[in-house]
């Protein structure tokens, strides 16, 4: 039998490798201005088109390369930041595995020129499916440009799998982000469609963030340190005022590198408990300087998967940090000691609390119940007329016993519930209906949530969803990458019933709402809309009409399950089985479960 093992042509393993590396247009992106940074950029500019499907460019000063190290850069696994096992753990720099440019011009036309300040010329050199057409020198300046044309061009299949342009050219903006904000010192410019969309001046980090994200963080933004022996915590966390139901805008880097970490981001979270409304995110650009062989950045490729050998000492330092900054500037309710808060001290005032009450003539228990004004005016005459010289025991006496005449006699008034009723609420959240093998227990939102969804979708199909103008038309400022989303979804999202209109490069005036919403806090609705619709993104693979459809109606149901009327509840098991799908929210969440008259039974029975 003939031996069937063989080594793979340079070619295909590139591409292999660069099936981990380049995964879309931002991949290429991130890894490019990583190596600027790398290479001591003080000035670096991205240019993209066709949201870098056709054209991919960054340019920077940085100190370049020589003929040699041009041409070695796009070799696998070559590099200069790596010569010993050792200095796996003391990685200090941001590219250092040595694929990512050979990934790129495995999938790609890539042109490169670069020139160091010593050299009178640079190096040109052209390359494609990893083959080198030319190398030659050139007159150039100082520093490295680096051109991706037409990424995927000779991998069709891969190319098919990218998104719309708007979606790719989000995760773009992410990256530029990311790397705009852990160097806040560089200027960096981002040119999209020969559009400048970003111009961003080195300075400060407070000044990048204003710069990224807009003027109104200059108000929301809050320092935050905490130094110890092992760690460095800096950076900025917003107020909770400016919290927003989008989780977009939460940035950590260690050592200058972008990560995610959900456990550190819980332990940003738990600080805020108690100061933030559900279902709201704050803002944070969080800077973890630690020694690097404390961290493992080389857990994935795309170097944004870390491991720390003490997480949990990390979690203490920034929960802590956290807390500390929101305390400092009166955001946190805090004691006041100062004041005497002895027992002594509260007795003695409650006992002069008593003995007000007691001569109080006007004292009266009902002000504040509308129906009962006239019996309270007679209560105080009542009261008016009793002498001084009573004691206090028939005083007290003689209020129970009005007390108790005027609130009997209120409830007596009070409309009564029907006697017949075959729905019953539970806690204002779940419906009883008694049924002939037992009793069925409805879930009111999940039951919503379906109703809204099935109704939203026939309004997608039909294209007939009704708007209710708004009386003063709201203004959002989205950050760009939600900005791109919104754009990109338009026609589903006017669909539905809501109407707006860009203002400028990241904001929207909302004009109407689906007419099922109004009234309600236009904003809030929105924000939830994109939170969920990214969410949504994430985790499930569904067309984006049917997501939409999704996103709004959880978001609905979740609003408005709360303000509906008792009529309105107790035919929502009507509307309930009058849908396609009854038994389930959109989610795969039952709607109701039936509890039988045997298992009832059971619970009684030994």
């Amino acid at each position: 039998m003939s031996d069937v093992i063989h080594l793979l042509p340079d070619s295909i393993a590139n591409q292999i490798a660069a099936g981990e590396v380049v995964q879309r247009p931002a991949s290429v992106v991130k890894e490019m201005l990583e190596n600027s940074i790398d290479a001591g950029a003080s000035n670096i500019k991205l240019i993209v088109k066709d949201a870098g499907k056709s054209l991919i460019q960054v340019i920077d000063n940085g100190k370049g390369m020589s003929m040699t190290d041009a041409r070695m850069s796009f070799e696998r696994h070559a590099t200069s930041k790596i010569s010993t096992s050792e200095d796996l753990f003391k990685i200090k720099t941001l590219g250092f595995r040595g694929e990512a440019m050979a990934s790129i011009a495995a999938v790609a036309q890539v042109d490169l020129k670069t020139k160091q300040a010593s050299d009178e010329l640079g190096t040109h050199v052209i390359i494609e499916s990893t083959e080198i057409k030319s190398q030659e020198p050139i007159s150039t300046t100082k520093g490295t440009s680096v051109c991706v044309r037409n990424l995927f061009y000779n991998v069709p299949a891969r190319r098919g799998f990218l998104k719309s342009n708007p979606v790719e050219l989000r995760h773009i903006i992410d990256e530029f982000q990311r790397a705009a904000l852990a160097n806040p010192e560089v200027s960096f410019t981002f040119v999209q469609n020969d559009l400048e969309t970003f111009n961003l001046e080195g300075g400060k980090l407070s000044k990048r963030i204003v710069q990224l994200f807009g003027k109104n963080y200059q108000q929301q933004l809050i320092p935050c340190a905490e130094e110890t022996d092992l760690v460095k915590i800096m950076g900025y966390i917003g107020k909770p005022e400016h919290s927003k139901k989008t989780r977009g805008e939460q940035f950590f880097f260690i050592n200058h590198r972008f990560i995610k970490n959900s456990y550190l981001n819980h332990a940003i979270i738990k600080a805020y408990e108690g100061v933030l409304k559900e279902d709201y995110f704050p803002f944070y650009t969080i800077f973890i300087e630690i020694d690097p062989i404390h961290v493992d950045i080389n857990v994935h490729p795309t170097k944004t998967e870390v491991k720390f050998d003490d997480d949990r000492m990390l979690y203490g330092i920034i929960n802590s940090g956290v807390r500390q900054a929101l305390a400092s500037y009166n955001v946190t309710p805090s004691l006041d000691f100062s004041s005497d808060v002895s027992f002594t001290h509260l007795n003695l005032q409650r006992e002069s609390s008593t003995t007000t009450s007691k001569k109080d003539r006007d004292y009266s228990s009902f002000k504040n119940l509308e129906n009962t004004r006239e019996r309270l005016e007679k209560l105080n005459e009542l009261y008016a007329s009793v002498s001084q010289e009573e004691t206090a025991s028939t005083q007290e006496a003689e209020k129970e016993r009005v007390t108790e005449t005027v609130f009997s006699s209120a409830i007596n008034e009070a409309p009564q519930p029907k006697e017949e009723r075959s729905t019953y609420h539970l806690h204002d959240k779940y419906l009883l209906r008694q049924v002939k093998s037992g009793m069925m227990v409805l879930d009111k939102t999940a039951a919503l949530e379906r109703i809204l969804f099935e109704q939203y979708q026939r309004s997608m199909r039909s294209k007939s969803g009704t708007s209710q103008s708004c009386m003063f038309p709201q203004q959002i400022l989205l950050n760009h990458s939600d900005f791109s989303l919104v754009q990109e979804m338009k026609n589903e999202i006017n669909q539905l019933g809501f109407e707006f209109e860009a203002a400028g490069q990241a904001m929207i005036i909302i004009q109407g709402v689906p007419s099922e919403l109004a009234p309600c806090n236009e904003k809030d609705v929105f924000e939830g809309l994109i939170e969920q619709l990214k969410h949504n993104a994430q985790k499930l693979d569904i067309p984006k009409d049917e997501s939409l459809a999704r996103a709004l109606a959880k978001r609905t149901a979740g609003a408005k399950c709360g303000t509906l009327k008792v009529e309105e509840t107790d035919h929502l098991i009507d509307k309930l089985f009058a849908c396609e799908q009854p038994n389930f929210t959109p989610e795969g969440n039952p709607t109701y479960v039936w509890v039988s008259l045997e298992q009832i039974n059971g619970w009684f029975k030994k």
